[in-house]
């Protein structure tokens, strides 16, 4: 069976697996059931008794403040929050601290359903479809949405590497996943992202490495008395809006219980070496490009680092790290 034809297998088997679960809910970063919002804008009738019942069952005054919004007929109405704009006199400091400070003024979403669908496995030309919608609507957003709207915001800003962390912890028996975006700026590492928690979203680039930052992310963590089971890093993702590649979500999984701090430092600093390889790589990965001028740039890569090309380029490629 050809690619293409196993890619559309795949994508025809995600689409039914969709149908199949569009009205069941799924769990946040804090074990909270939520729905989806799978049938887009404008929003459907059902979709907004699925809230209102939502509102009926977490508070504490229940139907009465559901009935008593729904009748006023003078709300105030709530204000767009338009996305940031940079300038060229801007460092890379300002421009994602616009970023996360736009991410935090659309708030976290607390309705019980996310407005927006996000399906990991499509190329990223889809994803940031997504994005403009989400700048569109100005809507409250979990994690997984911050992220994609933040590879969107952040697409152009020269020589910043951007890769997706992926949290699993467990409490009390629980297992909890949360998402940011890492991001990686001449030798200094920090993420944006959206939680709960002030200490699990943004962080400033101020960590001199990958495996520092982390372990700032598991402090936080130990202080929720949330264990740390896994971490999974991706790929650098590319800076073109219209590239058909696919983020690998878990290019690199770690079990931090499982493996000694030295092992894992060894390991996070042969990643920040790939990743400054991969991201001059991946810069050229776009469907605008000649097949020519891409087929040059990967046989040059491919003669320089061939144990890291085909780790890089592979689509099923991961690894996991443990003792």
């Amino acid at each position: 069976m050809s690619e293409q034809n196993t890619l559309t297998v795949s994508e025809n088997s995600c689409n039914r697996e969709d149908e199949d679960t569009k009205d069941l809910p799924t769990e946040d970063e804090s074990g909270v059931l939520f729905y989806v919002n799978k049938d887009g804008f404008p929003i459907k009738e059902k979709t907004w008794e699925r809230m209102w019942q939502h509102v009926e069952k977490i508070h504490p005054k229940g139907p009465q403040i559901a009935q008593s919004i729904r009748d006023n007929q003078k709300l105030v109405k709530v204000p767009y929050v338009s996305a940031p704009v940079f300038t060229s006199f801007m460092s890379v400091e300002e421009k994602l601290g616009l970023v996360q400070n736009y991410l935090q003024q659309l708030q976290y979403n607390h309705t019980g359903t996310q407005f927006f669908e996000i399906k990991k496995w499509r190329p990223l030309t889809g994803l940031m479809e997504t994005a403009r919608e989400m700048i569109k609507e100005s809507l409250p957003i979990k994690c997984l949405e911050a992220v994609v709207l933040g590879l969107y915001l952040t697409c152009g800003i020269s020589d910043l590497h951007r890769f997706t962390i992926s949290f699993k912890t467990n409490f009390n028996g629980r297992f909890y996943r949360h998402v940011v975006l890492g991001v990686h700026y001449y030798g200094k590492f920090g993420t944006l992202g959206l939680s709960r928690r002030n200490d699990l979203m943004f962080k400033s680039l101020k960590f001199k490495s990958l495996f520092d930052l982390l372990e700032d992310f598991t402090v936080s963590y130990n202080n929720y008395h949330h264990i740390l089971k896994k971490i999974k890093l991706s790929l650098p993702v590319v800076h073109d809006t219209h590239s058909c590649e696919r983020i690998q979500w878990k290019y690199l999984t770690l079990s931090p219980l499982k493996t000694c701090q030295l092992d894992m430092k060894k390991v996070l600093d042969k990643f920040t070496r790939e990743i400054r390889i991969t991201f001059h790589q991946y810069q050229i990965s776009s469907p605008r490009k000649s097949d020519n001028q891409t087929s040059d740039k990967t046989r040059s890569a491919s003669l320089s680092s061939p144990r890291k090309d085909k780790n890089i380029h592979s689509s099923s490629s991961k690894k996991t790290v443990t003792p």
